[in-house]
């Protein structure tokens, strides 16, 4: 249920929040330069796998709906549910995107199990995806995250999952060079142009009194708190998490680097209930 600090905060107004996440998305881009490919890799599989134009897509993890946006912009009839905990960004998309059909943002907490209760379903999902986001969940979070996702979508329904997955110490030479072409790529990225860091970003809004209350409900939530050292960044936690909550094929759409797209695939028929 959305706390009063996300649903009304009358200091942030649509043109201040187009900034905010206009200044989030350059942020952004500064870490990862082909942000905007890997949507569009995303967002081309979704429309290739669903099949229809107006699937029901729930967005985990998605922030001020940097994601939404762009796939409502390709499916306008589409309508995108995004899920999140942090009470500053979703209030941020809501401003923002106030006017945008289809596009719907729900305070739920997917370290919790049952976050799928609020949503209001009518049908089953015809996709879940996320981008960026995932790696916060601890290993635990993730598994638990999964399995519910699974349970919400249709036969045949489809995970896309846009994130940094690295390997791990079963494939030692991989993760090796894997880390050094990640590092290899930040050192050319710093020296090619500064930009704005994350810390950098939160600062300021810490400092933004249209945005005093809403850091002040973030901070209370502790949504970052596990933000660092998850094993769900780890590909084969990712593949393992989704091979147990029962997605028939999963496997890399899209890559760089250890810049992924991750995609799983539910069984086009359920087994039947015992």
């Amino acid at each position: 249920m959305a706390g009063p600090a996300v649903e009304n905060n009358e200091a942030l107004t649509q043109e201040a929040a187009r900034a905010w996440i206009d200044r989030w998305d350059r942020q952004q881009q500064g870490y990862l330069p082909d942000r905007e490919e890997r949507f569009t890799a995303l967002i081309d599989a979704l429309e290739d796998a669903v099949g229809r134009p107006d699937p029901l897509v729930l967005d985990l993890g998605c922030g001020p709906g940097s994601l939404s946006v762009r796939l409502l912009a390709r499916l306008p009839k589409a309508t995108v549910i995004g899920i999140d905990a942090d009470p500053l960004t979703m209030a941020l998309g809501r401003a923002a995107f106030k006017d945008l059909a289809g596009l719907r943002f729900v305070d739920a907490d997917l370290r919790v199990a049952g976050w799928s209760a609020g949503l209001d379903l009518d049908r089953r999902v015809d996709a879940v995806v996320s981008t960026t986001a995932l790696h916060w969940l601890t290993k635990e979070a993730l598994i638990a995250t999964y399995a519910e996702a699974a349970g919400l979508l249709a036969p045949g329904g489809v995970l896309l999952n846009g994130d940094h997955m690295r390997e791990d110490d079963t494939a030692p030479t991989l993760h090796r060079l894997g880390r050094a072409l990640e590092e290899r790529e930040d050192r050319r990225s710093r020296l090619a142009a500064r930009h704005e860091t994350w810390d950098d970003w939160w600062a300021a809004a810490a400092a933004a009194p249209e945005l005093a209350q809403l850091c002040a409900e973030r901070d209370a939530r502790q949504v970052d708190s596990e933000h660092h050292g998850s094993p769900a960044g780890l590909l084969p936690v990712q593949t393992q998490a989704l091979r147990d909550a029962g997605f028939a094929e999963i496997g890399t759409l899209w890559q760089r680097g250890y810049n992924r797209l991750l995609c799983a695939v539910m069984p086009a028929v359920f087994p039947a209930q015992p």
